[in-house]
Order: structure tokens, then C-alpha cells, then sequence
């Protein structure tokens, strides 16, 4: 874990560096949050547009590895501490991706902001369900519904689907690369539909295990 949490230091370190170097380069003010057909509606000041990713990242930092220490069930995530570890310098990883593409948009670059994403949230999506299927019973990480936290054979069979489910997530995501009108839909939708469908899965394996 403290490997992983180096990684996700120095990635974030790179991310602070950036906003300082372009600093001087940048607008007052700078187009901050796009629509969900990737149209520019919202602006902020530069310190903030430039400082607030760095800001959360940094906050994300420091939560995520203290996750563990605060869970119950501490010992079940050491089982997929790899694992978790990995998850952190991704996310951290992500966020730069995130800070990199408005920085280029504002500098005058002409691209989709949402085709950029597909594949920032494709890995990420593919990624978690790879975590996912690794993750044993705990407070914090995973699919946790009344009957996952109920059963540890509940929680197996549903992470074990929802590990399928959300590679597919993955994947699924990248097609907004090529059909970038559309790349909203395949973020967030499977998703969405997923989450939705592994919720009720662990309900019923839970009423078949009371059988």
C-alpha cells in the first residue's frame, strides 16, 4: 500500500506542477464544467479552475489510504490491499487526466471534452471491476447492500457478477471515442443499469440462501 501511495503522491505532484507552470499562460477566466453534450456552461477564476482539481485529489489522497485503518472488517481489505493500492495511483491518475484536458481546452484546443473522457472512465470502470471481484466483505469497498453485508457467500456471488459487470462498464465506455455524440450514454448508463441490477441480485441470492 505505501508503494501505491508514493505513486499517487508523485502523479499528484505533477498535477500541482502543471497548474503552476501554466499559470501565468492562462485566461482570467476559464471554462470550468461542460454540459452533458460536452458544451462549455460554466466558468470559474483561474486560481480556482487551475487549483481545485489539485485541491480534491489531494483531499482523495489522504482519505482513501485511511480507509482501511477506520473499516471493522480491517482485515478483509489487507486480503486485496494490492489491489486497493493499484486503485489509489489510478484515481490519482484519473484526476490528472481530468486537470490535463480542461488546461488544453482552455488554451485554445478544439476537441470533444467527452470523447477525451471515454477512455479516462473506461479504465476506471474496467478497473473497479477488477477491484470488485477481488474485494472481500468490508464496510467500505465494493457492493455493499443489507444482504451483501449480511452473507459472505451473498458477497461473493454478487461481486463476482459485478466484476463482469463492470469491466463490460468498461468497455462499453470506450465506444464514445468513436460515436463521441453519444459518449455520455455509454458512460454512465451500463453503469448506472448495472448498479441497479446488482442491488437486486444480492437481494435475491440472499432470499434464495434464506430457502
Amino acid at each position: 500500500m505505501k508503494f501505491y501511495f508514493i505513486a499517487g503522491a508523485v502523479v499528484w505532484l505533477i498535477m500541482l506542477a502543471l497548474s503552476v507552470y501554466v499559470y501565468p499562460q492562462m485566461p482570467d477566466t476559464m471554462v470550468s464544467h461542460w454540459g452533458p453534450a460536452g458544451q462549455a456552461d460554466g466558468h470559474a477564476g483561474k486560481f480556482m479552475a487551475l487549483f481545485l482539481v489539485p485541491l480534491i485529489s489531494g483531499a482523495m489522497l489522504l482519505i482513501l489510504p485511511a480507509v482501511p485503518k477506520m473499516d471493522p472488517l480491517k482485515a478483509n481489505i489487507k486480503k486485496f490491499s494490492c489491489h486497493y493500492g493499484r486503485f489509489i495511483t489510478l484515481v490519482m491518475g484519473f484526476f490528472l487526466y481530468i486537470h490535463a484536458i480542461t488546461i488544453l481546452l482552455n488554451m485554445g484546443y478544439a476537441f470533444s471534452i467527452n470523447q477525451a473522457l471515454s477512455p479516462a472512465f473506461g479504465a476506471l470502470f474496467y478497473y473497479c471491476g477488477i477491484l470488485i471481484s477481488k474485494s472481500k466483505r468490508n464496510w467500505f469497498i465494493g457492493i455493499r447492500t443489507p444482504w451483501t453485508m449480511s452473507s459472505d457467500n451473498v458477497w461473493r456471488k454478487t461481486h463476482k457478477l459485478g466484476g463482469k459487470l463492470f469491466r463490460a462498464a468498461g468497455v462499453v465506455s470506450l465506444a464514445g471515442i468513436v460515436l463521441y455524440d453519444y459518449a455520455i450514454f455509454f458512460m454512465l448508463v451500463p453503469v448506472i443499469a448495472f448498479s441497479v441490477m446488482l442491488v437486486a441480485y444480492s437481494y435475491l441470492e440472499y432470499k434464495k440462501g434464506e430457502k
